[in-house]
């Protein structure tokens, strides 16, 4: 293989191991931390504890994300640069780009911060709208990684 076939290969598997991650996360993991009462012989975690800990689980994987925006940039750039133009990809690497930096910059550090502030600052209004806010950024995410990928990986069966 030549080194581009090697590039678009380990390209194509680190989104599809971001993906991944996200659905994992999204599904299994938040899933499971957000019902721990249904795991544990005794209730130990309240719901602020419980997400204590999906945050500290965010805050890891928003290194990730933000390692993946970019290499999604410069293997984009550099795709759109050599005349390799597509639409479909460009449009889904730019969600990609903005979702994750939302979720890496903007996203987790108000979370973690307003989780600082204690148990009631999680109560509020304006806590429960940077949640909801975020859970959206995260679908936009795990939709525009599977677009990204599914494109990326029909181009090179089509490209020479």
């Amino acid at each position: 293989m030549t080194m581009k076939q090697w590039t678009i290969v380990l390209y194509l598997l680190l989104v599809a191991m971001t993906l991944g991650a996200v659905l994992t996360l999204g599904i299994f993991v938040a899933a499971t931390i957000f019902n721990s009462d249904s795991y544990l012989a005794a209730v130990l975690l309240d719901h602020y504890n419980e997400g204590l800990l999906m945050a500290e689980i965010f805050r890891r994987f928003s290194y990730v994300i933000s390692f993946l925006v970019l290499v999604v940039f410069l293997f984009e750039a550099n795709e759109y640069k050599h005349g390799r133009r597509d639409s479909w990809s460009l449009v889904s690497a730019f969600f990609v780009i903005v979702s994750g930096l939302m979720f890496s910059a903007v996203y987790t550090p108000k979370i973690l911060a307003m989780q600082a502030l204690g148990a009631e600052a999680t109560q509020s209004d304006a806590f429960q709208a940077l949640h909801i806010g975020s859970e959206i950024d995260f679908k936009i995410l795990a939709l525009a990684l599977g677009i990204l990928f599914i494109r990326r990986m029909r181009l090179m069966f089509v490209q020479k």
